[in-house]
């Protein structure tokens, strides 16, 4: 028997040996310099293929290269996002890697190795020989780091000593489907390693103490770590007085994050309840220590609670504490042990967590609002923001995405997503899309399929997606190919709404209506007295469909009354029992701001103050229904009282939206506005404006590409003019088609719009090119064309001529504060229209037809020299060429700049009387115009 269980057991071995693959390992000495803030760095790496392939060239990630220069893949992604401040840091600041030198095996050979210049941060190295099915290399590295600050990312030195170092040493890059996985750093933590074994030695200076999360052989001024099967390590360098560590049965979880002042024995209570939740939860953590930290946090934050001022503390400390480390703790958790691609797969990663988020509220914090003890003060008891559950605020986060219609699918790989969706509306649709599907195939049947998708996902890749897929199935009979062809894969919106419904005593009769077309389980609820009586699944709607079932005595019928399914629109999802009418909503006055309620036609109203030179500060009361969430049709009209005149001015608008979720012309605006207000002194101006809004955008939603066509009629009347003004000024109405375009970025901006106007006096045309570009040495140049011409003019003033230095402004779209004033501080406001000059210069009109360049250039940060020059044409007059300069303080760009002329047409003006009078300001107080500099960085 002993010979047949010896060859028995070789054949096990054969068969099975495979998934026992040998695993690449990497030995890292390295001297850490604090002051400088470098790394030596000598590496030996045994690369081993574990692939069926044969390889030819090894991949390197190299990711701490991504900080060395203003043109890799993450200065572009900071640009996208606005963020400016990496541009312009000093070359001190950023990182790299420098003295690259790599050498095969014994022999030390060099290798020949290269990067490209669109993925600096990945490092091909050419083998000497092609590298078999199971033989290996030995790579032998030296190379210096330069640590870039943690400004950027959150990674790399801080104040003092403290340096929190990720991705900073040559990794191997994944290989998968015969190929290696090329991804560059683009600040998404995806970084697509290869499991590998690691033995670290770090050396540092006397009082430097360092932490990772690899398991610690020795600590002293030289620390040695390991780990086996690692796909990415964490090391962190501090005095040690901020890191705090915390050691159960299941893991030591090492943090520095910030506690809100609670005490040591309630934040240890507090931690190992959350390390014991997540194994009881999921699964056992595979490695000794867990690193949660506060830059781990401040990435990816709590939106909500980090959004309020510390003053309102709507949540007591320990709370704070707990959701914040909660939160990160499952993050790092998740990232560190389940081996799923974390950017083709990253919705399987936020879908885990946010899930177990929701559901740790659930069971500790039941009946936990989302504002907190804001709830229970009487003053705000009546608002939906206020009594809204904690777990209800993932939803609408959701959903302020898919009212704008820039929401993605949550399947698309993590660096296609806007920020946005990246940071809050795609990971919080992936938990309720995870709490969706156990409300319909069984909280137990999800938890245990994703128990069992962690553990046999913790040793080796798959493919997260298909894996996770068969084991939910297996779990349920339940047909759920819906979950991912819609839910996960596409953008499609759900909305289901009642259709006609009759009752009897015992069963009621109702027809659902699909709105949308698609078709998902949505669930039923029979409602009485605010209690659930029935709740039923409602399946395969793809067309109005009618249902019969017992009545159980509801007086209502709600359809996703616990907001279980992630659709469109809630409002239209119940029907009154008690008559065969529907009831309408009842009108709800809500002050300042509130969450969108579906059981209330909501009428917001807020106080408002605007100004004039004219009307003076004038109070008025705004009403409207804007809600947080976008709706179809928006009002708003504001009223307000002029206290110069004693009379009411104001404004109005009435807007329908309409969004195409399939075409690049992604959305439309039908909307009249109408404003009155006054113009002079005891003169005030009606305008009515019907308008229609096409705006477009690129297939690809990262793209700051944007295009709007804009058709307008803008009806004006004036009153007061004198006797002797023609008609013409006084009532008119123009047509206008304006096309604007324009790409924008924060080290780059390229746009152009062409308007075309036409009323019975005149016809005209013009265009508008402007070009910003912030180079590599931060010097930055600006440009502005601008040409325009009659058509044809029947006028005999130059009130509808183009305006050298201060357009006449006939349609009254700007915000001039004074805009009839011909001398004093108002007349020196400043819009750049039209003819964009800076001086006042004499016959400053055309009404024939202009043509003039602006150009800026900084000498030093915001302190920028400027030139404007061009052509003006009058009838029966030559051609006139002016010109002027000066220097711009170019404080906020857009909304707050200062231009103070030095030369021009009219010689040299410093010298010249009342300099004071000749400078210019640009001062936007507009709130819509403000808040644009924060959003426009997420969306």
């Amino acid at each position: 028997m002993k010979p047949l269980y010896t060859l028995f057991s070789v054949f096990f071995f054969i068969i099975f040996a495979p998934s026992a693959k040998a695993q690449h390992s990497s030995v890292i000495s390295a001297t850490l310099d604090t002051e400088k803030k470098t790394m030596d760095v000598k590496q030996q790496l045994v690369y081993v293929n574990n692939s069926d392939d044969t390889i030819q060239s090894i991949l390197l990630n190299n990711w701490i290269d991504a900080y060395s220069s203003k043109e890799t893949p993450l200065a572009k992604r900071f640009s996208d996002e606005f963020i400016k401040s990496f541009h312009l840091a000093k070359k001190s600041e950023r990182g790299g890697t420098d003295d690259l030198m790599i050498h095969f095996g014994e022999n030390n050979r060099i290798a020949d190795w290269f990067t490209t210049s669109d993925q600096p941060d990945v490092i091909e190295v050419n083998l000497p020989e092609k590298l078999l099915p199971g033989a290996q290399v030995t790579l032998s590295m030296t190379y210096s780091v330069k640590i870039p600050s943690d400004k950027f990312t959150g990674y790399g030195y801080g104040a003092g000593q403290k340096m929190y170092l990720r991705n900073c040493f040559l990794s191997p890059a994944r290989f998968d489907n015969h190929h290696f996985v090329k991804y560059s750093n683009n600040n998404s933590d995806d970084i697509a390693n290869a499991p590998t074994d690691y033995d670290v030695t770090i050396s540092s200076a006397s009082g430097v103490k360092l932490f990772s999360d690899l398991d610690e052989q020795k600590q002293g001024n030289t620390a040695h770590f390991s780990g086996k099967k690692r796909n990415d390590f964490v090391i962190y360098a501090s005095d040690g007085n901020d890191i705090r560590t915390y050691k159960n049965d299941v893991t030591e979880v090492i943090t520095d994050l910030r506690d809100n002042n609670i005490d040591e024995i309630h934040k240890a209570l507090l931690i190992d309840k959350i390390v014991h939740y997540v194994d009881q939860n999921i699964g056992r953590y595979p490695y000794e220590k867990i690193m949660v930290t506060q830059a781990d946090y401040e990435r990816n934050p709590f939106y909500g609670l980090n959004q309020l001022p510390a003053f309102i503390s709507p949540f007591p400390n320990d709370f704070l504490y707990e959701i914040k480390f909660l939160k990160t703790y499952l993050n790092n958790f998740l990232k560190n042990s389940l081996r799923v691609d974390p950017r083709a797969d990253n919705w399987i990663y936020d879908g885990f967590q946010v899930y177990f988020m929701m559901k740790y509220i659930d069971e500790n914090y039941p009946g936990i609002k989302m504002m907190g003890h804001v709830s229970k003060l009487g003053l705000f008891k009546s608002y939906n923001l206020t009594q809204l559950g904690f777990n209800g605020q993932y939803s609408y986060f959701y959903m302020l995405m898919a009212r704008k219609n820039l929401d993605q699918p949550i399947g698309a790989p993590k660096n296609t997503l806007i920020k946005f969706n990246e940071q809050i509306a795609g990971k919080y649709r992936a938990g309720l899309s995870f709490r969706y599907l156990a409300d319909y195939i069984g909280k137990e049947n999800v938890e245990q399929s994703i128990s069992e998708f962690y553990r046999g996902n913790q040793t080796a890749y798959t493919s997260g997606r298909e894996s996770l897929e068969h084991i939910l199935k297996s779990a349920t009979s339940k047909n759920i190919d819906w979950f991912f062809k819609t839910i996960i894969d596409s953008r499609d919106i759900i909305d289901y709404k009642f259709g006609d419904a009759t009752k009897t005593k015992d069963s009621v009769t109702f027809t659902i209506k699909n709105k949308t077309g698609t078709t998902v389980p949505i669930p039923i609820y029979g409602i009485k007295n605010k209690e659930i009586v029935f709740k039923h699944w409602l399946e395969n709607i793809s067309a109005d469909s009618t249902f019969t079932m017992p009545r159980e005595s509801a007086t209502k019928l709600v359809l996703n009354y616990n907001n279980e399914v992630p659709e469109y629109n809630l409002r239209n999802n119940w029907r009154s029992l008690k008559s065969f009418k529907v009831s309408n909503r009842p009108v709800k006055f809500v002050f300042m701001k509130d969450l969108e309620d579906p059981y209330y036609n909501q009428i917001l109203y807020v106080p408002t103050f605007t100004y004039n030179l004219y009307d003076g500060l004038s109070p008025g009361l705004r009403f409207h229904n804007k809600t947080i969430l976008d709706k179809p049709f928006i009002f708003d009209v504001n009223p307000m009282y002029s206290p110069n005149n004693q009379s009411l001015v104001g404004n109005f608008s009435f807007a329908v939206n309409q969004n195409n979720r399939e075409s690049n012309l992604y959305g439309m605006r039908y909307q009249i506005n109408g404003s009155y207000f006054h113009y002079a002194p005891e003169s005030a101006y009606l305008k009515v404006t019907p308008i229609v809004f096409f705006k477009f955008r690129d297939e690809d939603l990262r793209s700051n590409h944007k295009q709007t066509l804009v058709l307008r009629n803008v009806i004006v009347q004036r009153d007061n003019l004198p006797d002797t003004a023609a008609d013409e000024l006084q009532n008119y109405s123009v047509f206008n088609a304006k096309f604007i375009d324009g790409n924008t970025e924060a080290t780059k901006h390229f746009g152009y719009t062409t308007d075309m106007q036409f009323s019975k006096s005149f016809g005209k045309a013009s265009v508008d090119v402007q070009f910003r570009k912030l180079f590599n040495d931060n010097r930055q140049i600006s440009l502005r064309l601008y040409a325009g011409t009659f058509l044809y003019n029947h006028t005999n003033n130059d009130y509808f001529s183009f305006g050298l230095d201060r357009p006449s402004d006939y349609l009254f779209d700007y915000d001039f504060y004074g805009r009839s004033e011909k001398s004093g501080l108002f007349s020196q406001q400043l819009i750049i229209a039209e003819g964009g000059f800076k001086s006042k210069l004499a016959a400053p009109f055309a009404n024939q037809w202009m043509a003039t360049a602006n150009v800026g250039f900084n000498v030093w940060n915001w302190v920028e020299v400027y030139g404007d020059a061009g052509f003006v044409k009058n009838r029966l007059q030559q051609n006139r060429f002016l010109y002027d300069s000066g220097i711009r303080l170019n404080l906020v760009t857009d909304y707050f700049e200062l231009y103070f002329p030095v030369y021009s047409s009219n010689g040299w003006e410093i010298g010249q009387p009342n300099y004071n009078e000749k400078i210019r300001f640009v001062v936007t107080l507009d709130p819509k115009l403000l808040v644009n500099l924060f959003t426009r960085k997420w969306f």
